[in-house]
Protein backbone atom coordinates (compact mmCIF):
# COMPACT_ATOMS: atom_id res chain seq x y z
CA UNK A 1 0.00 0.00 0.00
CA UNK A 2 1.21 3.41 -0.85
CA UNK A 3 2.16 5.72 1.41
CA UNK A 4 1.80 9.52 2.16
CA UNK A 5 3.84 11.87 0.57
CA UNK A 6 6.00 13.41 3.57
CA UNK A 7 5.34 16.59 4.67
CA UNK A 8 7.49 19.98 4.53
CA UNK A 9 7.21 23.15 6.46
CA UNK A 10 7.00 26.47 4.78
CA UNK A 11 10.41 27.87 5.04
CA UNK A 12 13.26 28.59 5.41
CA UNK A 13 13.49 30.06 1.50
CA UNK A 14 15.39 30.42 -0.83
CA UNK A 15 15.69 34.32 -0.56
CA UNK A 16 16.94 35.49 -4.04
CA UNK A 17 13.47 35.30 -6.07
CA UNK A 18 11.20 35.61 -3.54
CA UNK A 19 12.98 38.26 -0.83
CA UNK A 20 15.02 40.55 -2.41
CA UNK A 21 15.84 44.04 -0.76
CA UNK A 22 17.53 45.86 1.77
CA UNK A 23 16.81 43.32 4.88
CA UNK A 24 17.96 40.76 3.32
CA UNK A 25 20.70 41.63 1.43
CA UNK A 26 19.79 40.38 -1.41
CA UNK A 27 20.50 42.97 -4.33
CA UNK A 28 18.14 42.33 -7.24
CA UNK A 29 14.97 44.26 -7.82
CA UNK A 30 12.17 41.57 -7.88
CA UNK A 31 8.48 41.23 -9.42
CA UNK A 32 7.37 42.83 -5.73
CA UNK A 33 8.71 43.93 -2.99
CA UNK A 34 8.49 45.74 0.90
CA UNK A 35 7.93 49.21 -0.97
CA UNK A 36 4.12 49.29 -2.09
CA UNK A 37 3.88 53.35 -2.74
CA UNK A 38 5.63 55.59 -4.83
CA UNK A 39 6.03 59.55 -3.86
CA UNK A 40 2.71 59.93 -6.42
CA UNK A 41 0.80 57.57 -4.53
CA UNK A 42 -2.46 59.27 -3.23
CA UNK A 43 -3.18 59.15 1.06
CA UNK A 44 -1.32 58.95 4.31
CA UNK A 45 2.32 57.70 3.47
CA UNK A 46 3.06 54.66 6.64
CA UNK A 47 5.69 52.81 7.89
CA UNK A 48 4.41 49.12 9.05
CA UNK A 49 7.56 47.75 11.31
CA UNK A 50 7.84 45.17 13.79
CA UNK A 51 9.37 41.42 14.70
CA UNK A 52 8.00 37.95 14.00
CA UNK A 53 9.01 36.09 17.64
CA UNK A 54 8.46 32.42 17.77
CA UNK A 55 6.55 30.70 20.81
CA UNK A 56 9.79 31.36 22.96
CA UNK A 57 10.74 35.07 22.83
CA UNK A 58 13.14 34.94 20.08
CA UNK A 59 12.95 36.33 16.77
CA UNK A 60 12.79 34.32 13.60
CA UNK A 61 15.06 35.76 11.47
CA UNK A 62 14.37 33.48 8.31
CA UNK A 63 10.08 34.48 7.79
CA UNK A 64 8.43 36.22 4.83
CA UNK A 65 5.43 38.12 5.01
CA UNK A 66 2.95 39.31 2.25
CA UNK A 67 0.44 42.19 2.88
CA UNK A 68 -2.67 42.70 0.93
CA UNK A 69 -4.70 45.94 1.11
CA UNK A 70 -6.80 48.49 -0.11
CA UNK A 71 -6.01 51.94 -1.28
CA UNK A 72 -6.46 55.21 0.59
CA UNK A 73 -10.11 55.87 -0.45
CA UNK A 74 -10.92 51.83 0.03
CA UNK A 75 -10.40 49.77 -3.12
CA UNK A 76 -8.71 46.77 -3.79
CA UNK A 77 -6.78 46.64 -7.17
CA UNK A 78 -8.54 43.38 -8.28
CA UNK A 79 -11.50 42.25 -10.43
CA UNK A 80 -13.89 40.98 -7.82
CA UNK A 81 -13.92 44.75 -6.46
CA UNK A 82 -15.91 46.79 -9.24
CA UNK A 83 -16.84 49.64 -7.26
CA UNK A 84 -16.71 52.47 -10.17
CA UNK A 85 -17.79 54.37 -7.68
CA UNK A 86 -14.32 54.27 -5.55
CA UNK A 87 -11.31 55.67 -7.47
CA UNK A 88 -8.43 53.69 -8.20
CA UNK A 89 -4.93 55.29 -8.11
CA UNK A 90 -3.15 53.59 -10.84
CA UNK A 91 0.53 54.47 -8.69
CA UNK A 92 -0.77 51.73 -5.85
CA UNK A 93 -1.22 47.68 -6.42
CA UNK A 94 -1.92 46.96 -2.94
CA UNK A 95 0.67 44.26 -2.71
CA UNK A 96 3.89 43.76 -0.84
CA UNK A 97 6.63 41.15 0.59
CA UNK A 98 9.17 40.97 2.79
CA UNK A 99 11.65 38.49 4.52
CA UNK A 100 12.73 39.43 8.45
CA UNK A 101 16.02 40.21 9.07
CA UNK A 102 18.93 38.62 11.31
CA UNK A 103 16.65 40.40 14.17
CA UNK A 104 13.40 39.11 13.12
CA UNK A 105 12.26 42.79 11.50
CA UNK A 106 10.02 43.47 8.79
CA UNK A 107 9.53 46.86 6.99
CA UNK A 108 7.10 48.21 4.72
CA UNK A 109 6.61 51.34 3.43
CA UNK A 110 3.06 51.78 1.85
CA UNK A 111 -0.39 54.14 2.87
CA UNK A 112 -3.07 54.06 5.52
CA UNK A 113 -5.98 52.28 3.62
CA UNK A 114 -9.65 53.45 3.70
CA UNK A 115 -12.38 51.53 4.92
CA UNK A 116 -13.84 48.52 3.01
CA UNK A 117 -16.81 46.92 2.90
CA UNK A 118 -17.83 43.53 4.00
CA UNK A 119 -20.24 40.85 4.47
CA UNK A 120 -23.61 42.10 4.20
CA UNK A 121 -21.59 45.64 2.37
CA UNK A 122 -21.15 46.46 6.27
CA UNK A 123 -18.10 49.08 6.69
CA UNK A 124 -15.01 47.54 8.19
CA UNK A 125 -12.50 49.31 9.62
CA UNK A 126 -9.26 50.31 7.97
CA UNK A 127 -6.63 47.51 8.24
CA UNK A 128 -4.05 45.34 6.13
CA UNK A 129 -4.17 41.58 5.70
CA UNK A 130 -0.67 39.75 6.13
CA UNK A 131 0.30 35.98 5.81
CA UNK A 132 2.83 35.18 7.25
CA UNK A 133 5.71 32.25 6.12
CA UNK A 134 7.80 30.39 8.50
CA UNK A 135 10.02 27.70 9.52
CA UNK A 136 8.59 24.59 11.14
CA UNK A 137 4.97 25.91 10.49
CA UNK A 138 3.12 23.42 8.00
CA UNK A 139 0.60 26.07 6.61
CA UNK A 140 0.88 29.75 6.35
CA UNK A 141 -1.19 32.24 8.71
CA UNK A 142 -2.72 35.09 8.54
CA UNK A 143 -3.88 37.62 10.19
CA UNK A 144 -4.83 41.33 10.31
CA UNK A 145 -3.50 44.87 11.27
CA UNK A 146 -5.48 47.70 12.23
CA UNK A 147 -4.64 51.33 13.55
CA UNK A 148 -4.70 52.25 17.02
CA UNK A 149 -5.59 55.95 15.89
CA UNK A 150 -9.10 54.47 14.40
CA UNK A 151 -10.74 53.79 17.64
CA UNK A 152 -14.40 54.78 16.24
CA UNK A 153 -13.97 52.48 13.20
CA UNK A 154 -12.10 49.41 15.29
CA UNK A 155 -14.96 49.58 17.87
CA UNK A 156 -17.66 48.76 14.99
CA UNK A 157 -15.39 46.45 12.86
CA UNK A 158 -17.04 43.06 12.85
CA UNK A 159 -14.04 41.11 12.26
CA UNK A 160 -12.17 43.05 15.25
CA UNK A 161 -15.23 42.15 17.55
CA UNK A 162 -15.74 38.63 16.73
CA UNK A 163 -12.39 38.31 18.53
CA UNK A 164 -12.61 38.29 22.19
CA UNK A 165 -11.52 41.35 24.49
CA UNK A 166 -8.78 40.00 25.78
CA UNK A 167 -7.12 39.11 22.24
CA UNK A 168 -7.87 41.67 20.75
CA UNK A 169 -4.50 44.53 21.23
CA UNK A 170 -2.29 41.66 19.31
CA UNK A 171 -4.43 42.97 16.05
CA UNK A 172 -3.99 46.63 17.52
CA UNK A 173 -0.93 48.71 15.58
CA UNK A 174 0.57 51.08 17.97
CA UNK A 175 1.18 54.80 15.64
CA UNK A 176 4.38 56.67 16.94
CA UNK A 177 6.98 59.03 14.42
CA UNK A 178 10.10 58.47 13.74
CA UNK A 179 12.50 60.43 11.20
CA UNK A 180 9.67 62.46 10.29
CA UNK A 181 7.55 59.50 8.95
CA UNK A 182 4.28 58.00 10.84
CA UNK A 183 5.14 54.44 11.75
CA UNK A 184 3.11 51.32 13.19
CA UNK A 185 4.23 49.30 15.24
CA UNK A 186 3.08 45.92 14.52
CA UNK A 187 5.21 42.37 16.14
CA UNK A 188 3.52 38.99 15.30
CA UNK A 189 4.02 36.46 17.86
CA UNK A 190 3.80 32.82 16.20
CA UNK A 191 2.71 30.92 19.96
CA UNK A 192 2.77 31.88 23.56
CA UNK A 193 1.01 33.86 26.31
CA UNK A 194 1.15 36.89 23.33
CA UNK A 195 0.32 35.17 20.63
CA UNK A 196 -1.08 36.96 17.52
CA UNK A 197 -4.64 36.22 16.12
CA UNK A 198 -4.72 34.44 13.40
CA UNK A 199 -7.32 33.32 11.10
CA UNK A 200 -8.70 30.90 9.07
CA UNK A 201 -9.67 31.82 5.03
Amino acid sequence: MAKQTSSQTVGPYFAYGLTPGELTGINYVGFTGNCLASPETQGEHIVIHGHVIDGEGAPVNDAMLEIWQANAAGRYRHSEDERDDVALDETFHGFGRTGTDRNGQYRFDTIKPGPVPGRGNVLQAPHVILCVFARGMLSHAYTRMYFSDEADPNESDPVLNSVEDVRRPTLIAERSRSGGQTVYWFDIHLQGDRETVFFDV
